[in-house]
């Protein structure tokens, strides 16, 4: 069959866009699928199924502020890059050619690095390097499909874009029970490895002993917090009170159903504790309470720092 010689018709702008955003909702996709597994791994605290089942409630909103950010990311990012690589194809080429396009993708994703680290004050050599590759790599996906002519592109593409996104999950779920993957946990304690002295790195300290009793020293005991029943507390003090508490009194550990559910309950007649969850690793446990909402992984911390007297 003879081709005919007719150029062949640009998508429409509009129909570009679209196509666009697509992409880079499938990008964030599987960017939030690998960073869900990443996270799993990472010492984290134990924010409970609150969280979760905010973020499910929060979805609807969050797509459509996603689809939003994605339109924005590709005006001011995606056509450029297209409109760029073609005016640097004709003028250097004589005509358009596709590698144009990751050349100034990796310009153009060089500044918004360059921009992000100027806000953030600074990064790793590592990092910058992965973020520069990354950023290049999600920006030139759109963008050849954007000066791509072919019609019917839409289908194939949401089809290969779920596909990766089921791929990702399904390894990254393979790799974490097959211990590929190390899933982090915090590490089981008994009792017989709580005394001794735990400080939070600010002057205050916690000393237990083996029969029971614990001395606390300058512990901070105002942090607005959740308590055991996840019920916010809010500061009972003027602002700008010292709120640091020192006293002895006792303590007791309750293992729970795992390792995420172990509990530390100290009571000291002059500190108003809430319980004491187990974090941290191995060679580093930590006890630490939340300061605020769970969600956002604040936390007060205590690390040990000595035998016991």
């Amino acid at each position: 069959m003879e081709k005919s010689g007719r150029p062949e018709k640009k998508r429409l702008f509009g129909l570009s866009l679209l196509l666009s955003i697509l992409v880079l909702l499938l990008e964030a996709t599987v960017a939030l699928v690998v960073s869900i597994v990443y996270g799993v791994t990472q010492e984290s605290p134990n924010t409970g199924l609150g969280g979760s089942a905010m973020f499910i409630f929060l979805l609807p909103v969050l797509a459509v502020f996603a689809t939003a950010i994605a339109g924005a990311l590709s005006v001011g990012l995606v056509f450029p890059t297209v409109w760029l690589s073609g005016v640097l194809g004709r003028r250097f080429g004589g005509r358009e050619v596709w590698w144009w396009v990751p050349v100034v993708a990796g310009g153009v994703s060089l500044v918004v690095v360059a921009v992000v680290i100027a806000l953030a004050g600074g990064a790793r050599a590592g990092a910058v390097t992965l973020g520069w590759f990354l950023t290049t790599a999600a920006l030139t996906v759109p963008a050849l499909l954007w000066r791509s002519r072919r019609e019917r592109i839409f289908k194939p593409v949401a089809l290969w874009g779920a596909a990766a996104v089921v791929l990702t999950a399904v390894l990254g779920g393979v790799g974490l029970a097959t211990g590929v993957l190390k899933e982090y946990r915090p590490p089981a304690l008994t009792a017989a490895d709580l005394p001794g002295r735990w400080s939070d790195g600010q002057g205050g300290t916690v000393t237990f002993t083996a029969d029971g009793r614990v001395t606390a020293v300058d512990i901070d005991d105002d942090l607005g917090g959740w308590g055991p029943e996840n019920e916010s507390t809010e500061p009972d003090g003027p602002e700008g009170e010292d709120t640091r508490c020192s006293g002895q009194g006792t303590w007791t550990y309750e293992p729970g159903g795992g390792t995420w559910s172990q509990e530390v309950d100290i009571t000291v007649d002059s500190c108003g504790f809430d319980v004491w969850y187990v974090g941290g690793t191995e060679s580093r446990p930590t006890l630490y309470q939340y300061i605020g909402d769970p969600d956002s992984w604040d936390l007060y911390e205590l690390r040990r720092t000595g035998g016991g007297p």
